[in-house]
């Protein structure tokens, strides 16, 4: 794609395509995170999507003027889907903790979309929503608002560092995860306790726990210390 603008009124067409789809953002994107899944980052390109939706590849340039204008379209939709059906509870670790779990498990859920949109900051309509509940999630709790955009800040790094790094270990070839899971058994598993005696010591330990995500536990940690911060602040000590 490229940076030639289309006149918002021709970036509508309700004209099905060739293979009688009905052009939008919304099916174009779908259409994006599709390929993504298929082919990883190489498919993202404005002929694969024209031929994946029966469209001439520049009809889309009347939804997106750039690659990097449909990229963060899907980085926002991953939002999107992250948030959808949450509702706060009122009790403010409980929501901040089902909002790291949801970003966590829809990005994994799309790894390669994840490695290549993650990190994005999009201003879209998503992204902004969330942003809105994190916040008002930290300032209904109590935080005064200097304290709750640097948890904001921490909180949804955390999440997106976590979720980026997983969902890029999901993508890996089969053969490649399946050996960097065995080298916890194959080689750090067998070290001598006379040159690595911490590690032979806790070997099966490490066997089992670096088979999943230490996002949980991450998440867990840093509420802990948000809540420790608060009653600092309430003057309640810890």
């Amino acid at each position: 794609m490229n940076d030639r603008v289309v006149p918002e009124a021709q970036r509508r067409r309700r004209k099905p395509t060739k293979s009688g789809t009905v052009l939008s953002e919304e099916v174009i994107v779908e259409t994006a995170l599709r390929l993504l899944a298929q082919h990883g980052s190489e498919a993202l390109t404005v002929r694969r999507l024209g031929l994946a939706l029966g469209a001439d590849p520049t009809a889309l340039y009347r939804y997106f003027r750039t690659a990097d204008d449909l990229l963060l379209a899907v980085a926002d939709e991953l939002i999107g889907r992250a948030q959808c059906g949450w509702e706060p509870t009122g009790d403010w670790q409980a929501d901040l903790r089902a909002i790291g779990l949801r970003i966590h498990s829809c990005y994994r859920s799309h790894p390669q979309a994840a490695r290549l949109a993650g990190y994005r900051t999009t201003g879209r309509r998503h992204e902004a929503a969330a942003v809105e509940n994190i916040l008002g999630v930290l300032r209904r709790a109590g935080f005064p608002d200097p304290e709750a955009v640097r948890i904001y800040h921490a909180f949804v790094d955390q999440g997106l560092g976590f979720a980026i790094l997983d969902a890029a270990a999901d993508a890996l070839p089969g053969p490649a995860r399946q050996a960097d899971e065995g080298v916890w058994q194959e080689r750090y598993a067998r070290l001598s306790t006379h040159t690595h005696p911490n590690i032979a010591a806790t070997a099966g330990l490490l066997t089992r726990e670096m088979a999943g995500s230490g996002y949980p536990l991450a998440l867990d940690l840093l509420l802990a210390a948000a809540a420790a911060r608060l009653a600092l602040l309430r003057g309640e000590g810890v």
